[in-house]
């Protein structure tokens, strides 16, 4: 009983049945399916492609001789911890999440080492200059105009549409620093602000660049040195008898 082989070395199977453990027996247990169902058998493959992933990308770290050192999980087994990173398991966001997919994100958020790698793996993805430029053609919006306006006990900003019509009014044609008052309402308005809708999109598109990346690379990884047995496929495999979609 394996949990698969690592460049050709048989991996255990103790790590895969102390994580399922944890999980029956942890605050969510109650949402995991009956043991013994096809559902169950699913949740077994992908808690195993988790524990994969993260073997491999120790492995990964090794080699390269990334700044992780060694500690032992709850579980017991070998793996590692960040030593330049903070401690503690990370958190995605959902959209970060989807775009890993399910396992990568799992091993992501609770392995130090598999994010090691990753920062390693995608430290010089960058988004080019005209994917910059073709996401802002795409998605750019004219800058959102704000007033910033002084009333008798302070100053705010706001969005002149959002005025009393008659002060906005009163305020556009007024001269420049002359108090209006309009019914119940004096103020003076004290500049027009230019803010722009949308953040500098590179950091986001950076992001997403580098997730691309890494799954790309870590799918190659993966054909290249796991090997899969029988009971713990994929849980996406087309070939294995619990893939089937119902309604």
């Amino acid at each position: 009983m394996i949990l698969g082989l690592l460049d050709g070395r048989p991996l255990p199977r103790t790590a895969l049945d102390e994580r399922l453990a944890a999980l029956r027996n942890g605050p969510r247990s109650t949402a995991l399916p009956r043991p013994g169902s096809s559902e169950d058998r699913q949740l077994i493959r992908w808690v195993a492609q988790v524990l994969l992933t993260e073997a491999l990308c120790e492995a990964v770290a090794a080699e390269r001789e990334l700044p992780v050192t060694a500690s032992v999980t709850a579980s017991g087994t070998a793996s590692v911890a960040a030593s330049a990173t903070a401690p503690g398991p990370a958190r995605l966001d959902q959209r970060a999440a989807v775009e890993l997919g399910s396992i990568t994100a799992a091993a992501y958020e609770g392995s130090a080492a598999v994010r090691a790698v990753y920062d390693s793996v995608t430290a010089e993805v960058e988004p080019s200059p005209a994917d910059v430029a073709h996401y802002r053609a795409l998605t750019g919006r004219p800058p959102v105009t704000r007033w910033h306006l002084v009333l008798p006990d302070g100053t705010f900003e706001a969005d002149p549409d959002t005025l009393p019509t008659a002060l906005a009014e009163a305020l556009r044609t007024a001269p420049p620093g002359e108090w209006v008052t309009v019914g119940p309402w004096t103020a003076l308005l004290l500049a027009t602000l230019a803010i722009p809708q949308d953040p500098d999109p590179a950091p986001a598109l950076r992001d997403a660049a580098r997730r691309v990346a890494f799954v790309r690379w870590l799918d190659r990884e993966r054909a290249q040195r796991l090997t899969l047995v029988e009971g713990l496929e994929h849980p996406g495999d087309p070939a294995q008898p619990d893939n089937h979609h119902r309604h």
